[in-house]
C-alpha cells in the first residue's frame, strides 16, 4: 500500500534520550528515516538551539504538543515558536478535570480550545486536540466525550487522532477517522501488546494495513507520527523508533 503521507516521530517517545543529548538523538531520528518531529518540548536547549539541530539533520518540526494554559494565557510566545520553526499545527496533548467530570465538562473544553483557534488562524495556525482513552468514558444519547468536544469546537478545531487510545477506548480508530474525515490532518500510530500495553508499530495486535492506514489515506491524513509512551523492558525507545518505521517501510510508507 504505497503511501506519500510523511512519518514523523513525536519526540516524546525519546524524551530521555533527548535530554541526555539531544543532538545524537536528532541524528538517530534521521538516519532511521523519519521525515520530521512533532515537538514536546526543547529537552534543555532554547528554541533556537533546537531549530538548528533540526535542519543539521535534515528534520522538520511538523507541529508541537502545547499545554492548554499556555495556548489560552501565552498565545504570543506559542505563535513566536511555532513562526520559528515554520510548522503548523499547535496541538493540546492531555486535558484533565473539571473538563473530563462530565459531558457539559467536554462541551466547555470544546468552546474553549473554539475561542482559543481564533487568534491561532489569524496567524495562519491551526489548533488541535490529542485525545487518549478517556474521552470514551462518558456517554450522552449516544455521544461520547470525544464527539461532544470536537462538535463543540467546530471544524476549525482539529482532532490529533492517537489510533491507540481510540482502541483502548474500546471504539474502531478506522470508524472515527472516517467520521472526522477532513478534520485528522495528523494521526498518532502506536501498537498494543497482548495485555493491552504500549507496543512498536506492526509488532501489535492493531489492524494498521486491513483497515486503519486506508481509512487514514481517505480521511486526508497529512502525517503519520510514531509515538510510544512507553517502553517495556529490554525493548528501549531508540529500538522501538527503528521497529515501528521499518515496519511502516515495509507495508509502504
Amino acid at each position: 500500500m504505497p503511501s506519500k503521507i510523511p512519518v514523523c516521530l513525536q519526540m516524546y517517545t525519546v524524551r530521555d534520550d533527548a535530554q541526555a543529548d539531544l543532538a545524537a538523538t536528532l541524528s538517530t531520528v534521521g538516519k532511521l528515516g523519519y521525515a520530521g518531529v512533532e515537538l514536546a518540548g526543547y529537552a534543555g536547549h532554547s528554541a533556537a538551539e533546537y531549530k538548528k539541530l533540526l535542519d543539521d539533520n535534515g528534520l522538520r518540526a511538523i507541529g508541537q504538543h502545547v499545554g492548554f494554559d499556555l495556548v489560552k494565557n501565552s498565545l504570543s510566545q506559542v505563535i513566536d515558536e511555532a513562526k520559528l520553526f515554520g510548522y503548523d499545527y499547535v496541538m493540546v496533548p492531555w486535558i484533565g478535570a473539571p473538563y473530563t467530570d462530565s459531558m457539559d465538562g467536554y462541551r466547555k473544553l470544546g468552546a474553549e480550545l473554539k475561542e482559543a483557534s481564533v487568534a491561532l488562524r489569524a496567524a495562519g495556525l491551526t489548533l488541535g486536540y490529542h485525545n487518549h482513552a478517556f474521552e470514551f468514558e462518558k456517554s450522552e444519547d449516544g455521544v461520547f466525550g470525544f464527539d461532544a468536544i470536537f462538535d463543540s469546537a467546530g471544524p476549525e478545531v482539529v482532532t490529533e487522532m492517537d489510533t491507540f487510545w481510540v482502541v483502548k477506548g474500546g471504539q474502531n480508530p478506522a470508524a472515527y477517522l472516517e467520521k472526522y474525515a477532513g478534520r485528522v490532518p495528523i494521526i498518532h500510530l502506536k501498537d498494543m501488546d497482548a495485555e493491552g500495553g504500549f507496543a512498536p508499530v506492526g509488532e501489535g495486535t492493531i489492524d494498521y494495513t486491513g483497515s486503519l492506514l486506508p481509512a487514514a489515506e481517505k480521511a486526508g491524513v497529512q502525517f503519520y507520527v510514531v509515538e510510544q509512551d512507553s517502553c517495556k523492558p529490554p525493548l528501549v525507545p531508540l529500538e522501538s523508533i527503528r521497529l515501528s518505521i521499518e515496519n511502516l517501510k515495509s507495508w509502504g510508507l
